[in-house]
């Protein structure tokens, strides 16, 4: 007997009918029979070697810190995988998201579902970081399926902001901000479909790029939505951003995003060149958010104006169309990460690469557990599951036609700034809600960040968030957004910004 069965006649009725289909019992016989060489087919593929990359260095599973090990209950698991003997980010300690695999060590991805999931594959941005000399020091929690700008909804209870206790780590990358921000490690890890580099980063102080989308391979890291998928470094200096951002970006040959194959720039030569003659547009419906703090554009605003006596040209500029910007966004990631993630087990069908079907096996037991996921999976998947079957995905396939308009709208801009310049979050880290918080105030918490964030996760362009001050003990967060491909220019004045003296007078 093959491990892939035929359906019983009872199991193919019930098939038939979540497709509209009325069979017969002459055609349930029929098609039943007619099955036979698809079914023979699958147990010829069932016994096939399944084909996956190499893992190269040696690892051990690592353990889960506890107590003063663990300060801010940023980390999963601590474990030590050396890299090569040297490299470019030879001496580096690096943290990586947890919903990046590294074979042989746990994978939890901030959800109780997927608790007990040991990965078979590193992630091609685990075996570059190792190539290029760095060690690996762990992984660090993240939200639940990485669905919260807040730090509040990892399955092992909130990342505490180390700045300010009892404060929020930003999300979804929550872990990933805390140690480095906490000056654990050098370098960390990150993930960004709404903002989850950005925000974190913004809240604990420190530099966090998303890179242009399909820039650096998403192959091993746990897909949310193929269109808004982002992965990227998290530091706390611009060099340390971008020696890592050279390690991992370029086309891997398995990741359907990378279609440009563009590669790797230098972009560390980028770092202590003068700005002058550069143009920033400084967004104005940027500042407009009905939730905005005060301090915190008015700290944004300070900075804007110490890029001009850096040697900048600094401007206003207006985006109508950033306004609308969110709701793009938010069809895009409702319905595309219910349909991806969720129904489809993270991988979905319809595209070449590395599918990693360990993944897709541990992750599908989530319909058995689906109490366990947090309050701000399930609205999502609620809403994006009552959408697809009233609407067909109507809305969905609208949103990606206007997702072009929105880049273009952009584009226009950036055709006569090189940069844009706005708040990476219009608030500073709040309070983390207490374990019985009421269901509207977990939301809010977890979303109320992502305006400036998610659009361009949409139009996939680069966005470089910088700490431009403190206040009430709390980092706020200015980003630059630039050309697609063009990271050199952020780097450019993210190092203006890190070594002049206007810069640090104004950062954390």
């Amino acid at each position: 007997m093959g491990v892939v069965k035929k359906p019983t006649p009872a199991e193919l009725r019930d098939v038939a009918r979540t497709l509209g289909m009325n069979l017969t019992d002459a055609d349930v016989a029929s098609y039943l029979e007619l099955m036979t060489p698809t079914i023979d087919g699958y147990n010829l593929l069932a016994e096939m070697p399944n084909h996956l990359p190499q893992v190269k260095y040696p690892r051990t599973p690592g353990y889960f810190p506890e107590g003063e090990d663990n300060p801010n209950n940023a980390w999963y698991v601590k474990t030590t995988i050396k890299g090569a003997a040297g490299g470019k980010l030879a001496g580096k300690t690096v943290a990586i998201k947890d919903n990046v695999c590294i074979a042989g060590v746990p994978m939890l991805n901030g959800s109780s579902t997927l608790e007990g999931y040991v990965p078979d594959v590193d992630a091609t941005i685990i075996t570059r970081i190792l190539d290029a000399g760095a060690t690996i020091v762990g992984k660090v929690h993240c939200e639940c399926f990485c669905f919260s700008g807040g730090s509040h909804t990892g399955a092992y209870g909130p990342v505490h902001n180390p700045l300010k206790h009892g404060y929020s780590a930003g999300g979804s990358s929550s872990g990933s901000a805390a140690v480095v921000a906490n000056r654990e490690v050098d370098m960390a890890i990150g993930g960004d479909q709404g903002g989850s580099i950005r925000m974190p980063s913004s809240y604990c102080g420190i530099y966090g790029l998303k890179p242009t989308w399909g820039l650096v391979p998403y192959t091993g890291v746990m897909p949310i939505e193929l269109t808004l998928d982002h992965t990227g470094p998290m530091t706390a200096t611009v060099a340390d951003n971008a020696a890592l951002l050279e390690a991992i970006a370029g086309p891997d040959g398995l990741d359907p995003r990378q279609t440009h194959g563009r590669a790797a720039a230098p972009y560390t030569q980028a770092l202590g060149q003068k700005i002058t003659g550069l143009r920033i547009g400084v967004l104005k419906q940027g500042f407009e958010a009905p939730n905005a703090e005060a301090d915190v554009l008015a700290m944004v605003r300070k900075g804007a104006a110490a890029f001009g006596r850096l040697g900048a040209t600094v401007e206003d500029v207006s985006i109508p169309a950033h306004t609308t910007a969110m709701a793009i966004w938010s069809a895009i990631a409702t319905e595309g990460a219910t349909a991806q993630m969720m129904l489809g087990n993270g991988f979905g069908f319809n595209w070449k690469g590395l599918y990693v079907t360990s993944l897709l096996d541990a992750h599908a037991a989530w319909r058995q557990r689906a109490d366990e996921l947090s309050d701000t999976l399930k609205i999502t998947t609620l809403a994006g599951a009552y959408m697809i079957q009233k609407y067909r995905g109507h809305y969905y396939a609208k949103a990606q036609n206007l997702a072009r308009k929105l880049t273009a709208a952009y584009n226009d801009a950036l055709s006569r700034h090189d940069v844009l310049l706005m708040p990476t979050t219009p608030v500073k880290a709040s309070k983390l809600p207490a374990a019985n918080a009421a269901r509207d105030e977990v939301l809010l918490r977890a979303f109320e960040m992502l305006p400036n964030c998610a659009p361009f996760d949409v139009t996939g362009h680069p966005a470089l968030t910088m700490p431009c001050g403190l206040s009430e003990g709390l980092p706020a967060g200015l980003m630059l957004v630039g050309r697609h491909f063009d990271e050199t220019t952020l780097y450019k004045l993210a190092s203006a910004w890190e070594s002049g003296a206007d810069g640090k007078s104004i950062r954390p």
